[in-house]
């Protein structure tokens, strides 16, 4: 079966010109194509997409937004950012909303089917700007106390939740995990810092 590929995006030309260009490999099907994420997300129950080429600068929602609203509802879409965009706040934003890739606009239809194929096979793709930036990123975040380097990755998630503010609650529905799955993995957060509350912790992560 071929892969079910939906399109939004706001310039009808690259819309229209994407959907040609998808349309043109058999094991890719454009099962629909949108200018906004509104239009998008009516349609999404009948469309049954396996990727969504989503751009971020649409009018009315953001197509961060309309990726998050869709991962809280547990389509089961994989999300794919195609866009010209390469603020690093917005790259950091798209990827915590759920999105499993990041392309850049501008390259050849052919490496965009192998982004395609890629993320239906569990993979991430990203531009090679967007790898760089992100690996930029991490290198840079070096942990102020020798305790933060017994974290895993998932108890940083969690802490770095906690840094904004957010309830359990949240950060379960933003990890799509359950609530006693954040309270076990803060107790061990705790345990490995050595600390007591949230604001202990906190403070070690910020070197207070």
């Amino acid at each position: 079966m071929p892969i079910r590929v939906a399109i939004v995006e706001d310039d009808a030309e690259i819309r229209k010109m994407t959907a040609s260009l998808l349309n043109f490999y058999p094991d890719i099907e454009c099962v629909g194509a949108f200018g906004d994420a509104e239009g998008f997300e009516e349609n999404l129950p009948s469309l049954r997409p396996d990727v969504v080429l989503m751009d971020i600068g649409l009018p009315g929602r953001s197509g961060i937004e309309c990726v998050r609203d869709c991962r809280k509802k547990n389509t089961g879409v994989e999300f794919v950012m195609f866009t010209d965009h390469t603020d690093t706040k917005e790259v950091f934003e798209a990827l915590a909303a759920g999105a499993s890739g990041y392309v850049l606009k501008g390259g050849t239809p052919e490496r965009l089917a192998e982004d395609i194929r890629e993320v239906q096979a569990g993979g991430s793709p990203m531009s090679r700007q967007i790898s760089r930036m992100v690996a930029a990123s991490f290198q840079r975040m070096e942990p102020k106390h020798p305790h933060l380097e017994k974290l895993s990755p998932q108890e940083w998630e969690v802490l770095h939740g906690l840094d904004k503010g957010w309830s359990y609650k949240e950060i379960a529905a933003q990890r799509y995990v359950s609530e006693h799955t954040v309270r076990t993995q803060v107790r061990s957060i705790y345990e490995k810092l050595q600390v007591h509350t949230r604001t202990e912790a906190l403070n070690l992560l910020h070197g207070r």
